[in-house]
């Protein structure tokens, strides 16, 4: 009659159970030993009694067995986060190329291309769309049209002011001229000789202040002339 089978459960009966830990502790070690000389395995076992009694078997070095298993722990730990990082990536590229086949489909159906199988309600969606975006173009163009006006009156103010600063240069200049003459030719003869210096100067100054003036100087031989003969009669 063959041995019956153990349910595997705590033995209450302390006796019974210090009998059962040596015997299969003994069985377990033994077990280990022929694991490591039949199969050439590098084997480390480890044992701790319920009363805190350490066994161990190791079948080279129990520290380099460690060493080798934290290793090997750590390693598949490592690609088991380079795996989970791969599936992370991958479905985040599934996302985004869903994305891209969603925005591409969406420009061709504002394009007016590819609108079969859209009903009266997304075809206005559509319209909508397509007004809202005509309308933000509009306020766009605009503003930049307004901006640009506005930068174009500024320069020609900006125009306007130097031609005025021209205009009273030109007219102090003009005073100068005729102080200059003034003291040379005498009082009697200021008349003519403003009438003169506007033709042989050339100093053409209009009424509009806007216009461009232009400044001509002619050459004095005539008036140095003129001033020898006053000179000769004189003397």
């Amino acid at each position: 009659m063959g041995r019956g089978k153990i349910a595997i459960r705590r033995i209450d009966n302390a006796t019974s159970r210090q009998v059962t830990f040596s015997k299969r502790k003994n069985g377990l070690l033994k077990k280990a030993k022929e694991l490591g000389i039949l199969c050439d395995a590098e084997v480390g076992l480890i044992i701790v009694s319920s009363t805190g009694k350490l066994f161990e078997y190791s079948s080279t070095s129990m520290k380099s067995v460690i060493e080798r298993y934290n290793k090997s722990k750590e390693e598949h730990h490592q690609l088991h986060n380079q795996a989970s990082e791969v599936k992370f990536w991958q479905r985040e590229a599934a996302i985004l190329r869903q994305q891209l086949h969603n925005l591409e489909e969406n420009h061709r159906q504002l394009m007016g291309q590819e609108l079969y199988g859209l009903t009266a309600k997304d075809l206005q969606n559509l319209e909508s769309q397509l007004e809202m975006s005509l309308r933000g173009v509009r306020m766009k163009k605009d503003k930049i049209l307004t901006d640009e006006i506005q930068e174009l009156n500024r320069k020609g103010h900006l125009m306007i002011q130097e031609n005025a600063e021209l205009y009273e240069k030109v007219n102090i200049i003009r005073q100068d001229n005729m102080e200059l003459y003034k003291k040379i030719y005498g009082a009697s003869n200021l008349i003519a000789i403003s009438t003169n210096t506007q033709n042989s100067y050339g100093f053409s100054i209009t009424a509009d202040s806007y216009e461009p003036i232009h400044l001509q100087l002619s050459q004095p031989q005539r008036q140095s002339q003129e001033v020898t003969r006053r000179a000769t009669r004189s003397g």
